[in-house]
């Protein structure tokens, strides 16, 4: 199974191809069946509310992006200034009169009418007529029908508010025939109150529905509701914990004659969830019970082999075969990573022939009772094909959606379905509705083309295994594997790990173990475990690292590095050799850099977790941040420096020359001790510079290893000098007069004696800094945010890698309405956080970098102990800042950095963003903001106002990534250009222009050439 996680498309579609594969005979009666199903589909439509809405608002439409938009965040909104903002924001752009009376269906026209209103209160201007008409209703009027609006499409899609009311209305005449499985709505815990909750919820469930066996219904439990940490880092913790609860529910439903079926995860989660419901599934106690199931996700490239493993098992299991509910999320997280090959198939049809082919196995398979979830008609006329007379099978539907494609099937051919039923608050249910909704009413998807008038039959029920053996079953080539992410002209992307995958996790963690010390057990050593009783911390008197000494490079290959003056002398002797380098030759120095930090990989991160305390996962990201400058940098250079010739009069060639200034000083911090110093340093070198570079004192180890592997690279050992030390030794490096250039990354502080210096020699030539610095950065949050999506960002800002990036989030500010709320799951998702050992995979917070930043935080945290909401127990015995939370009163109460992970929160009011941006603004930093908020309106202000290098909306506030998110800041935050980025290179070098007046020699003799009657 774990072989096809990520192989090739069609490596994995070949079999698939020939198991779905219909002979002409089968397919002309498929195809006659088929059609039956559609006619009785497009008759429902006449009728149904929600085939009209799709069809009358398509999804790729301006209006249907807009009411979808409004659906997802309207309810949530508790203020009415924020909710009008809304709506004005959703109605405002688009055409609703084009809609007007369209619809065969009153109810949609009934609401088309409505938006038309609505729209015209809030776009028209204050003179406008039927503003005037009803200015004494305004807002609010266009707020309530709204909300009934909003509320009746969820009333659409949520079969009741409880499962009582659910169980009542699947009683309702047009439900007759049908069984339900109600899913309480559980989507992910952030915390174990949510879980708890929604463990609570499942046991209601399972009682009312075990009250009335004999009507068939069942239970759907999703595991990530269960638990806040369902995560393979967490394993040990997660799994017993979910086992567990399985358990109580599986031995509940079974005492009550129900079922209960397992719904599924993203794909990083599916050996996890094998892992549980396979523990569960074998349990004496529940011997007997044929009530035991599980979905799986035909999207997946493992879902025939998933069906292999549950027809294994010792029992009869019920399987809900699915087609995938987190398509779009799974292709991005896989290019994010770089990871080798996407876990799922990027057509629409391979995913249509994986469901078939899996259908077929389940069909033939002794201990798996099928249930096929589809609204497609093909899919469900083939199964019958295969399936024949039996009926020992049901098919599945999602409540709203498919209506009068099972209905003659179950009421006149005796074929079973059952209605997949969420059930739950209608303020809860949105982001459940807006998913499904994009799911099924996709382009691609069979529910969007029923709708599409356009479209033959021919079409819409065209074979998908024809479809994918005319494309060989090659990936989308709209969907590039993520090595090649950026394009033909770009860059190559940088090569990551897969730690969701146990497999390649415990690989990792050996790997990396095997290059750390292992002496007194408490050092940087790695395990599996939960137990995090190990502390890691560096004391500044001894450089030690959990009682294991730090071995700093050796004086003997270091001895010019630490005299200044004659690595500044070295450096500066080979300027002339490699500014002459050919920009190309200089590129490939850089490339085959990258290709060795990939090669050496492993030792790499041992020596950054063992130095600079990063996680396993933070240690990946810098080697892979470090080898996309090397390959973004080089590609740059090879576009960009060459000389340009520009234009002129006649008899004269003017050009543009890009070179280097000479020796540059690169001074890098201990947080990115090989991302930013490599970034700098390869910056300066492909310009034709030379370097003399210094790492920051608590991380000259990682430096060392860095230069070597440049100078293996083929960088002359000269033209990158490598000095250690600590500020006295950044002062004599920018104190020499033979230094045109210094990129620095670090305090604010130290930037500004860093320019000082630069300009207190009134016989030193000016020369460029770039400097990158802290900043006091900030979240703002309204109320149409998602909580859940806020509290996951905030988390990952503020306390990954323990606060210690300068862009990490400092200052967040959540509008008044909701503060309570997000304050209290912000807490609750703190809890679920780890500190401990950075080497440990379950290792969310490390140690700070040393003695004194932690007797730094610790003594404000002693300041500010009465404001703290939030705060955590921290291992005794290292160098551990427990992640805080702290209420401060006002934006202006916070006035400085605090580098680690510290986070301050504070309100603002409701129609105020504006002045929100400019109290921020107003600080005089500006290296990143963000922004929660389902209002576009809200990020276009932000966008305009907000004085920052890097501005974040609706995601987190860190992990900007080299070309497509240049990073730097302004202000006191630093002075540019943004490193990653494609203006960041000009800084380095110096512009040549050179004028040649060619008429000395003879004149233009191109002139001579053209044909126009001659002279």
């Amino acid at each position: 199974m774990a072989k096809l996680y990520r192989a090739s498309e069609p490596d994995v579609l070949k079999p698939l191809l020939d198991r779905a594969a219909l002979d002409s005979d089968s397919r002309e009666r498929v195809m006659g069946h088929a059609l039956g199903l559609l006619a009785d589909l497009r008759a429902a439509q006449s009728k149904g509310w929600v085939n009209q809405f799709l069809q009358e608002y398509r999804l790729n439409s301006s209006e249907g992006v807009a009411l979808l938009s409004l659906a997802e965040a309207f309810l949530r909104v508790p203020d009415p200034e924020t909710a009008d903002l809304l709506i004005a924001d959703k109605l405002g752009d688009a055409d609703w009169r084009a809609h007007a009376g369209k619809s065969n269906s009153k109810l949609v026209n009934s609401a088309t009418w409505g938006l038309v209103v609505g729209r015209v209160l809030v776009g028209e201007g204050s003179t406008g007529p039927l503003r005037r008409l009803i200015s004494r209703a305004g807002e609010p009027f266009v707020r309530q029908a709204v909300g009934a609006a909003m509320k009746m499409m969820g009333e659409i899609f949520v079969m009741g508010r409880t499962i009582d009311e659910a169980m009542k209305r699947m009683r309702r005449p047009e439900n007759k025939g049908f069984t339900a499985s109600f899913d309480m709505l559980g989507e992910a815990a952030r915390t174990h109150a949510d879980a708890q909750r929604y463990f609570q919820a499942y046991v209601g469930a399972v009682d009312a529905v075990g009250r009335d066996p004999a009507a068939g219904h069942s239970i759907s439990v999703k595991l990530s509701a269960l638990h806040p940490r369902y995560e393979v880092a967490r394993w040990s913790e997660c799994v017993p914990a979910l086992t567990e609860m399985l358990e109580a529910l599986a031995v509940q439903a079974a005492s009550k004659g129900i079922a209960l079926t397992v719904d599924a995860e993203e794909s990083e989660r599916l050996e996890m969830s094998l892992d549980i419901i396979g523990t569960v599934a074998g349990l004496p106690s529940l011997k007997g019970w044929d009530g035991f199931g599980m979905a799986v996700q035909a999207y997946g490239k493992r879902a025939r082999p998933v069906i292999e493993w549950a027809n294994g098992l010792d029992r009869v299991m019920n399987v809900r075969l699915v087609k995938g509910a987190y398509w779009d999320s799974e292709i991005k997280r896989t290019q994010v990573e770089g990871l080798a090959d996407y876990p799922l198939f990027t057509r629409k049809a391979a995913t249509d022939v994986s469901y078939l082919a899996v259908a077929k196995d389940m069909l033939a398979a002794e201990n798996i009772r099928p249930a096929f979830a589809s609204h497609n008609a093909l899919t469900v006329a083939t199964i019958m094909e295969w399936a024949g007379n039996s009926r020992d099978f049901e098919f599945q539907r999602l409540h709203g959606m498919g209506d009068g494609l099972y209905e003659r099937l179950v009421q006149e051919n005796g074929y079973h379905c059952r209605v997949y039923a969420p059930v739950g608050g209608h303020r809860d249910l949105l982001a459940y509705l807006v998913r499904r909704l994009l799911e099924n009413g996709a382009n691609s998807s069979f529910v969007h083309q029923l709708a599409d008038e356009r479209l033959t039959e021919a079409e819409i029920l065209a074979d998908p295994v024809a479809k994918i053996a005319a494309v060989g079953g090659k990936r989308h080539p709209s969907i590039p594997l993520p090595v090649d992410l950026f394009g033909a002209g770009g860059h190559r992307n940088s090569a990551g790990l897969d730690l969701s995958d146990v497999g390649t996790l415990e690989a990792t963690v050996r790997a990396v173990n095997s290059l750390l010390p292992q002496a007194g057990g408490s050092g940087g050593g790695l395990a599996l475990s939960s137990d995090a009783e190990a502390g890691v911390g560096r004391s500044t008197a001894n450089g030690s690292v959990g009682g294991e000494r730090v071995p700093t490079p050796s004086p003997s290959r270091l001895r010019e590095g630490d005299q200044v003056v004659a690595a500044i002398t070295r450096a500066h002797a080979a300027f002339p050799g490699w500014s002459t380098t050919p920009v190309d030759e200089r590129a490939a120095c850089l490339e085959r850099l990258a290709d060795l930090l990939e090669k050496h990989r492993d030792e790499l991160m041992a020596i950054c977790v063992q130095e600079a305390f990063k996680t396993i996962a933070d240690a990946i990201g810098e080697v892979r941040e470090a080898a996309d400058f090397c390959r973004y940098y080089a590609q740059q250079a090879r576009l960009n420096l060459h000389p340009i010739e520009l234009p002129g009069p006649t008899g004269e060639r003017n050009t543009l020359h890009i070179e280097g200034r000479g020796v540059w000083a690169t001074i890098a911090p201990w947080n990115f001790p090989l991302a930013i110093f490599l970034g700098q340093t390869v910056a300066a070198l492909v310009t034709g510079n030379t370097v003399v570079a210094k790492p920051a004192p608590q991380t000259p180890r990682i430096a060392a290893r860095a230069v070597e592997l440049a100078h293996e690279a083929g960088v002359p050992v000269d033209a990158l000098v490598l000095v250690i030390g600590g500020p006295e030794v950044g002062a004599a490096l920018t104190a020499d007069v033979r230094i045109q250039g210094v990129a620095f990354t670090g305090s604010t502080a130290t930037s500004r004696k860093i320019a000082r210096s630069l300009l207190d020699d009134e016989t030193r030539p000016i020369v460029p800094l770039i400097a990158e610095t802290g900043g006091i950065n900030a979240m703002i949050v309204d109320s149409t945010a998602l909580p859940e999506q806020v509290v996951a960002d905030v988390i990952a800002s503020s306390f990954r890698s323990a606060g210690q990036r300068c862009s990490a989030l400092r200052l967040l500010l959540v509008q008044e309405d909701i503060a309570d709320g997000v304050i209290e799951m912000l807490s609750g998702a703190m809890e679920t956080l780890r500190i401990g050992r950075s080497g440990d995979p379950a290792t969310d917070v490390g140690p700070v970098i040393d003695q004194a930043a932690y007797d730094r935080l610790m003594a404000y945290r002693e300041s500010v102990k009465a404001k703290i909401v939030k705060t955590l127990d921290a291992p005794a015995d290292g160098l551990f800042v427990p992640p805080t939370l702290v209420r401060i009163g006002a934006i202006e109460d916070l006035n400085q950095e605090w580098f680690g992970p510290i986070l301050h929160v504070a309100t603002w009011e409701a129609g105020k963003l504006s002045e929100t941006i400019a109290r921020v603004n107003a600080k005089g930093y500006g290296l990143t903001m963000g922004l929660h908020s389902r209002i576009a309106r809200a990020a276009e202000v932000i966008e305009a106002e907000a004085a920052v290098g890097n501005l974040y909306i609706n995601r987190s506030m860190i992990g900007a990534v080299v070309g497509s998110q240049p990073f730097g800041g302004e202000g006191l935050s630093g002075t540019g250009p943004k490193a990653g980025g494609p203006r960041y290179l000009y800084r380095f070098c110096a512009e040549r222009a050179v004028s040649v007046d060619t008429t000395s020699a003879g004149g233009n003799a191109t002139l001579l050439s053209l044909d126009e009657g001659g002279i």
